[in-house]
């Protein structure tokens, strides 16, 4: 079984539920999939071959919702283009990728270079050009359906590019049985079902898109909300009464700040899912306030995506795992390891490693790195974590992100975890600066609430009283605001080489 079948098996039972609602347009499960099966049938007639290559560069919009269901429903690679990523970057994944057909909404055009390549485009504007529309090609191709192929679970469903925080970015290969493993892990975790509305505020290129299928599954609805800001987000989950919604953590700090987000009615949230990052274990009480007892998150990598680990609501009301981010999923075996390669008893920190069908293939067209990230079937991940004896994850850092400082090992979350306790401090990322004293000194960067007076001597003192004096920072910056990527992730080695000096920063 293929993944894109999750959402026809459920057209077929569900026909008149509404399937997605787009403002005050509602769309049912057997209009979406008639428009699905003629858009499918209109790529398969611009490139017959199966496994050939769609990248789709769009806002999260209806149209992108479209493009993606029948980029699955005619067998073809899905290639996802965030527009926030540049056109630089958006070209040289082009010229990796090399796909055949791409999406771009209007306000994306001008952001794809590449040639040789059959444009579609999406949500119409003035910016989209002549050619072919999704509109057009599903009017064009209304009542056809698509030649399904007999695929294998091991070819490829997408290829989606990790950020590139420890390096180049590298091409992830996700095949079927991938995707088909986080569908049943999310459906089994989080266990959504037909009352479920998914709120689309995160970009559906990264993790939000990995909530959609287990949604369509179970007969739930696709929200969507237009561009997401703090503010609008509030709205959108106030106003839907949407159930579930995908977001990083600086984002749920910011909609934290938000004046009256106390007094909003969130009742109908019951999965508000914290990803890409860990969040600081002092928000968790906090957010769980506002937001209905809801919040729950998950652990995973573009390589293994999304669910490897997973905490839900109920578990993370207990203070004694407010730091943890779960335990492994019934489909993923999670271990930590030395670096000699051995699994490690409870209680001991190391490389987390994982094992399974959620693992991908490996990278784009580079086997040596392939080979050095999967070992035995283990997915190196390259953070440091610990199990507890009960099986609780705790996600320390990226392991070439800690701080050695006069021969200790000073991890980043650790001091994070206290400076996001201090009062006048938002959001802050904590680094290595080269020292001659102490090999590197602890630093951090940190932004400050609107009209909240600190010192960085004060906050240093703040973490020092409650860290040893070895962890805390020996400089503390304030900035307007952090590096972020183009999913709202604060980038430590940005921010670390914002404050690098300058006859250090060739050789960082």
């Amino acid at each position: 079984m293929l993944p894109i079948e999750h959402f026809f098996r459920a057209a077929a039972r569900f026909p008149d539920r509404i399937a997605v609602e787009d403002g005050e347009s509602q769309i049912t499960y057997a209009d979406l999939a008639r428009r699905t099966n003629a858009l499918a049938a209109a790529l398969q007639s611009i490139d017959p071959a199966p496994q050939t290559r769609v990248g789709i560069c769009a806002y999260n919009t209806f149209e992108h919702l479209l493009a993606w269901l029948a980029t699955f429903a005619a067998g073809k690679t899905w290639v996802p283009l965030n527009p926030r990523n540049g056109k630089g970057e958006l070209t040289r994944i082009c010229e990796v990728t090399a796909p055949s057909i791409i999406f771009t909404d209007a306000d994306c055009v001008e952001l794809i270079e590449f040639e040789d390549v059959h444009r579609i485009s999406g949500k119409p504007g003035d910016a989209a050009g002549e050619g072919d529309t999704i509109e057009g090609l599903i009017a064009r191709f209304d009542g056809k359906e698509p030649i399904h192929y007999d695929l294998d679970l091991d070819d490829v469903q997408a290829i989606k590019f990790t950020g590139g925080s420890s390096g180049q970015p590298k091409g992830c290969v996700q095949t079927y049985r991938v995707w088909n493993t986080c569908i049943a892990s999310m459906l089994a975790e989080f266990g959504f079902d037909q009352d479920d509305k998914n709120l689309l505020a995160a970009p559906m290129t990264h993790g939000t898109n990995t909530l959609i299928m287990p949604t369509f599954a179970v007969g739930g609805c696709q929200v969507f909300m237009g561009r997401a800001k703090p503010d609008t987000i509030l709205e959108a989950l106030e106003r839907t009464r949407a159930t579930s919604v995908f977001l990083p953590p600086t984002v749920i700090y910011m909609m934290l700040e938000e004046p009256g987000v106390e007094k909003r009615d969130f009742s109908a949230v019951r999965h508000l899912i914290v990803g890409g990052a860990a969040i600081r274990p002092d928000e968790v009480p906090r957010a769980m306030k506002v937001f209905n007892n809801a919040l729950e998150t998950c652990y995973g990598q573009t390589e293994a995506p999304q669910i490897a680990v997973c905490m839900r609501a109920q578990e993370w009301i207990d203070p004694a795992n407010r730091a943890s981010t779960g335990r492994a999923t019934g489909l993923t075996r999670v271990e930590v390891m030395d670096p000699q390669g051995n699994i490690l008893p409870r209680g001991e920190s190391g490389e987390i490693v994982l094992k399974g069908d959620l693992v991908m293939k490996g990278y784009l067209d580079a086997p040596e790195k392939t080979a050095e990230t999967i070992v035995d079937g283990w997915l190196h991940t390259g953070d440091v974590g610990m199990i507890d004896e009960r099986g609780f994850l705790y996600v320390r850092d990226r392991i070439r992100d800690v701080v050695i400082t006069g021969g200790f090992n000073v991890y980043p979350s650790d001091v994070e975890a206290v400076l996001g306790q201090h009062p006048a401090v938002t959001e802050c990322v904590v680094f290595g600066v080269p020292d001659r004293k102490w090999g590197e000194a602890v630093n951090a960067a940190v932004e400050i609430r609107g009209g909240d007076k600190a010192s960085p001597e004060e906050i240093a003192t703040f973490v020092k009283e409650r860290l040893d004096s070895v962890k805390a920072p020996k400089v503390v910056h304030f900035v307007a605001e952090l590096p972020r990527s183009p999913v709202g992730k604060v980038l430590r080695r940005e921010a670390r080489e914002m404050f690098l000096p300058k006859d250090e920063e060739s050789a960082a």
